[in-house]
């Protein structure tokens, strides 16, 4: 790209990837600050912009918009607590073990993340552009993690056959979602380690199978 100075035609500055990433990865780290802070609402670009110590130009040469950088904001949160409950799944002796620890990470993602995760519950989920996004698709591998768990319990012997991996996926992340929902909008605690500890005692007595002694 170039510009025409006084009759003359002077080269733009090449970006090379890494500096591009490398101001990306800042707008999104400081949009992640600022949402947090203010909410999506309250929240402007010219907050985001100073936050990344960049121009409000700068921030729409890489997002169309401010959902867009929420978008981009979710998505990057995701990607992070993915990682974080695969990790999980591979940890303990037992299923019971290992259904503990991805409920108390999930439990533990509500405070950790509290107003990304209300924006996701929001202003996201809700919204018309959800179906077929990065988040949804995210959202799916996120989920597929307790689903998975579930079917290697049931074939290691340690669920019950008749188990249904998708239903008891649905109970614990919507049970979950409404014990988390009034710590997240500001009301009241969540105490991750005892909430843990009940709902892993509330599932695993219904579905699993105690080892023999």
């Amino acid at each position: 790209m170039a510009t025409e100075t006084r009759g003359r035609m002077t080269a733009m500055p090449v970006i090379s990837a890494k500096r591009m990433q490398d101001r990306i990865d800042a707008i999104v780290e400081a949009a992640t600050a600022v949402f947090g802070a203010k909410g999506y609402e309250a929240a402007s670009i010219a907050e985001i912009a100073r936050a990344a110590e960049i121009s409000d130009g700068l921030i729409y040469r890489y997002f169309s918009n401010k959902r867009d950088l929420l978008y981009r904001v979710l998505e990057a949160f995701y990607e992070r607590v993915v990682a974080a409950l695969e990790k999980e799944a591979a940890n303990g002796a037992t299923f019971e073990d290992r259904l503990h620890a991805l409920i108390r990470r999930h439990l533990g993602n509500f405070v950790a993340d509290r107003e990304l995760c209300r924006l996701f519950l929001s202003e996201v989920r809700v919204a018309s552009d959800y179906k077929g996004s990065a988040i949804q698709n995210l959202n799916r591998r996120y989920v597929s993690v307790l689903t998975a768990l579930i079917e290697a319990g049931i074939g290691q012997g340690e669920v019950k056959a008749d188990a249904s991996p998708r239903l008891v996926r649905n109970v614990i992340f919507g049970a979950i979602e409404h014990i988390a929902w009034p710590y997240v909008n500001g009301d009241g605690k969540l105490d991750v380690d005892e909430t843990a500890k009940a709902v892993t005692a509330l599932i695993y007595g219904g579905i699993g199978i105690p080892a023999k002694t």
